[in-house]
């Protein structure tokens, strides 16, 4: 998540370079054709540039809005885990008490299913978080199935059940204590959804040769050409154009809130702050550091 409001001018050069390499070849080669050999080449209206110009802005618009509403649903999906796995952990010590062997055991499973999802979320893997928090047992059990973060869920549920049958808890405190692991549950499945539902790709191919045509057609137009130098024409479609492939490339970076990328998410910040939040909970003296901000980004 970019946490700065001064972002780097070569982290975003550098994301779009490419794209603008290619409009000053555009911009260059149909420059010289206009200039040079107009009798081969259409006059193209200046007005089509600028009504093309203005469609793209409206489809960016567009895109970087819904974009940002897949972003921020991440983000309060996250907000949301953070809360139920403290509500978990309160409730625990209410029925338990911090003396209870059970309340640690069911507090590491939290802790482990955070980064198992944040993990899972990203591609990555999560075997490398489990130490201290997992037993043996746990580990065999949990490689028998593909989604690590739902296996740990199960080995939750089988601990409260545990509690309930040897008269711990009530009938209250298992629903209690029950209902906070199914939403936890319920967003898990919330950002798997955002995960494997993926943004429309044909639009934003659709976008990007709109662009290069904006280019084309604002190279082509005569009115474009009167007094300004070769130089200028492919500085002043450079400038316009890389607002244009900035603005795509943010809605494209957005519309993947988990893809490990400065824009994402900070779930692997979240993930330690609950670890913290629930080791302060239990009384522990060994605290993690919470995760600190990369330049002007957090992840």
């Amino acid at each position: 998540m970019i946490i700065n409001r001064k972002i780097p001018f070569k982290f975003l050069l550098n994301e779009i370079k490419l794209p603008l390499f290619a409009v000053a070849l555009l911009g260059t080669a149909f420059g010289l054709l206009r200039r040079y050999y107009s009798e081969y080449t259409p006059d193209v209206s200046i007005q089509i540039a600028s009504t093309l110009g203005i469609a793209i802005s409206i489809l960016l618009s567009y895109k970087i809005n819904q974009s940002y509403n897949r972003w921020w649903e991440a983000r309060t999906i996250w907000g949301s885990i953070v809360n139920d796995s403290r509500t978990l952990i309160l409730r625990l010590q209410l029925y338990l008490g911090n003396e209870n062997g059970h309340l640690q055991k069911i507090s590491y499973y939290q802790i482990a299913w955070n980064y198992a999802l944040e993990k899972s979320l990203r591609n990555q893997d999560a075997w490398s978080n489990f130490e201290g928090l997992l037993n043996d047992d746990d580990i065999a059990e949990i490689k028998r199935h593909s989604n690590i973060p739902l296996a740990i869920s199960h080995l939750q549920l089988k601990a409260v059940k545990a509690l309930f049958e040897k008269n711990l808890i009530d009938d209250l405190g298992r629903l209690q204590l029950e209902n906070t692991i199914n939403n936890l549950l319920a967003s898990m499945g919330k950002t798997e959804r955002i995960k494997n539902t993926i943004f429309p790709p044909t639009f934003g191919q659709i976008l990007h040769i709109a662009i290069y045509l904006f280019v084309v057609l604002l190279s082509l137009s005569s009115s474009f050409h009167q007094n300004i130098d070769i130089v200028l024409q492919v500085f002043i479609l450079i400038s316009i154009s890389m607002m244009f492939f900035f603005l795509e490339m943010l809605a494209h970076r957005l519309q993947n809130p988990f893809n490990n990328s400065p824009t994402d998410t900070p779930i692997s910040a979240l993930s330690r702050t609950i670890e913290i939040n629930i080791r302060q909970l239990l009384n522990e003296t060994e605290i993690p550091k919470s995760i600190e901000a990369q330049g002007f980004y957090l992840m």
